[in-house]
């Protein structure tokens, strides 16, 4: 059931045709009324000309305005890589010990970057990370030997892209208290990333078939892109 306030939104919005998101984004602001700083997130709709499953997406982007949040990692990595995490400025380090203690269910992390070396090990742990979306991927950028530029990359506004089974792929681009002109970088870099990654997607037509905007407590906009994908 709607609240009171989420009528009274969507009551004030019927007549309004805006399409864009450099139009939208005031439109949006204006209408957290929420008291807690709210995120604008994203919603994509995979075009359904193929079978939604057979399209695995899954990559990251680096969000240029930032996220607004604060990323707790940890790096599993040989001895004589220890020091160079811990100069990166990453939360937990570790080796052979890390792995064992997640392997007794320590998952106190949001992100977690491995070595080559130590991810033979790591791997066998497939089925405790795998579900928590925790596991490295070399193609995520988490299974490196540069593990400075991981931990810098995860910590300064990182996020991850992926479709769901039912091919919707939903992301924040920031929250209100952003300014438009972070928030449009942040959603210029989305874009572009999806664009390089239909390029590696077996896809008749475009990729994205619809796309809405809306704040954590407000009302759905439909979304006109500044490409075709």
């Amino acid at each position: 059931m709607s609240s009171k306030r989420y009528k009274k939104l969507s009551e004030n919005l019927k007549e309004n045709n805006l399409d864009t998101l450099e139009k939208l984004l005031p439109l949006i602001k204006k209408n957290c009324t929420s008291k807690f700083d709210e995120a604008i997130d994203l919603s994509f709709q995979i075009n359904n000309k193929q079978k939604k499953s057979e399209i695995n997406l899954r990559t990251v982007v680096n969000m240029p305005g930032g996220t607004g949040k604060k990323v707790k990692v940890a790096v599993v990595c040989e001895d004589a890589k220890a020091k160079e995490a811990k100069d990166s400025g990453v939360d937990i380090v570790g080796g052979d010990d890390l792995i064992e203690k997640i392997k007794g269910g320590y998952l106190d992390f949001e992100k977690l970057i491995c070595t080559p070396a130590m991810m033979i090990k790591l791997s066998k742990l497939g089925k405790v990370l795998g579900p928590k979306g925790l596991m490295p991927n070399p193609k995520l950028g988490t299974v490196t030997d540069d593990v400075k530029k991981a931990v810098k990359d995860s910590k300064s506004g990182q996020v991850e892209i992926r479709n769901d089974k039912d091919g919707n792929i939903g992301v924040s681009i920031g929250k209100k208290s952003f300014s438009d002109e972070n928030l449009i970088k942040n959603f210029n870099a989305i874009i572009e990333t999806l664009d390089k990654e239909k390029s590696n997607i077996t896809i008749k037509g475009n990729l994205i078939k619809s796309s809405f905007i809306t704040s954590t407590m407000g009302v759905s906009f439909k979304l006109k892109l500044n490409k075709s994908i």
